[in-house]
């Protein structure tokens, strides 16, 4: 089970850098692409970011526009979170659920540390589980076991993607009663001056 014991490995080491580690000068497109192939994790037959894939998270909203044709640290963290949320998060949930985070923690710096604790835990986790598994014997039953664990995080996930978006709805219709509300007319007494 060698393959196996390079994947515990990988999921064992490989880590997005730093928020002060990310370059603090800009790259452009092609930097960018190469830069975030030693930022994620994946596998030789996955499709890693292209350029089109860059402009569209641009275009919808999820990446702020380059600066000129440049690419700073704060694109590096979005690209970084989003390569990693698309497998399993539509465009539209990542929107949802990077907004919400960002309005929590104010600074893209402080957003993008947070998820890579979350990231090196998780990875961690799975890969305690995976020593479980280490006879080809075992190959049925940990892929079995993934799926399962895939399936049970993918529902909680999605229940709080809903209670985002509920909440992002109550708050847009509560701003919305509250524009529409006429504005109350004060009237004039007599001891008024």
């Amino acid at each position: 089970m060698e393959d196996i014991s390079a994947l515990r490995e990988r999921l064992r080491t490989q880590r997005p850098v730093p928020w002060g580690q990310l370059p603090d000068f800009s790259l452009y497109m092609d930097q960018v692409l190469s830069y975030m192939e030693r930022q994620v994790l994946r596998f030789d037959e996955d499709e890693g970011l292209t350029a089109a894939m860059v402009n569209n998270y641009t275009k919808s909203g999820l990446v702020p526009r380059a600066e000129g044709k440049k690419y700073s640290r704060e694109h590096l963290a979005y690209l970084t979170a989003i390569c990693i949320l698309k497998r399993v998060l539509s465009v539209r949930d990542m929107d949802l659920v990077l907004s919400a985070e960002l309005a929590d923690r104010k600074e893209v710096s402080n957003f993008y540390e947070s998820f890579r604790e979350s990231l090196d835990k998780d990875l961690n986790l799975i890969t305690d589980i995976m020593e479980a598994y280490t006879s080809e014997e075992d190959t049925a039953d940990a892929a079995v076991h993934f799926a399962l664990l895939s399936y049970a995080a993918g529902l909680a996930s999605n229940r709080y993607v809903s209670l985002l978006r509920e909440k992002r709805d109550a708050a847009a219709a509560e701003a919305a009663g509250a524009a529409k509300k006429p504005r109350e007319k004060r009237t004039k007494t007599k001891e008024e001056p």
